[in-house]
């Protein structure tokens, strides 16, 4: 995490709290010519357009008045999605049991796609059942961990 991402998280920590959402991650990029300075947030049951709306609204003037970023940048406050990201330890824990999409960086048994239900997570490790077998990947092999979302 970013000194940015940082910074955001504990600025917006008490604005989530009181408008009784948690915060799911942050985010601070460069896209094409634009910077981004984004928050997911979330509750249970889902977030609504009205939760980031009020959450931004409060944020915003305490953003400006802390002057985090120095470029000119966009903020956007989001749900992180049926497909979310799993980047935290936590986000892991939270969805064991439940399918998810592995990228990786280098093949594992020819592939660099694998999909299955997450069984156990720890810092390093995580572990999927996929087509009858467990598999154990570290962290830093895979390019995204996403929850996966079936239609």
């Amino acid at each position: 995490m970013s000194k940015i991402e940082s910074a955001l998280e504990k600025i917006a920590l008490p604005v989530c709290n009181e408008a009784g959402v948690y915060i799911y991650d942050t985010e601070y990029k460069k896209e094409g010519a634009n910077y981004f300075l984004r928050l997911y947030i979330d509750k249970e049951g889902g977030v609504t357009i009205e939760d980031c709306e009020n959450v931004s609204r409060n944020l915003n003037p305490l953003l400006d008045e802390a002057d985090i970023v120095k470029e000119a940048y966009i903020f956007e406050v989001s749900s992180p999605g049926i497909d979310r990201l799993l980047t935290k330890p936590w986000h892991y824990e939270k969805v064991i049991g439940e399918d998810v999409t592995v990228k990786l960086f280098s093949p594992i048994d020819s592939k660099k796609e694998l999909e299955g239900t997450l069984l156990k997570a720890d810092d390093e490790t995580f572990t999927i059942s996929s087509e009858n077998k467990e598999i154990t990947i570290e962290k830093k092999q895979a390019a995204s961990t996403r929850l996966a979302f079936k239609f």
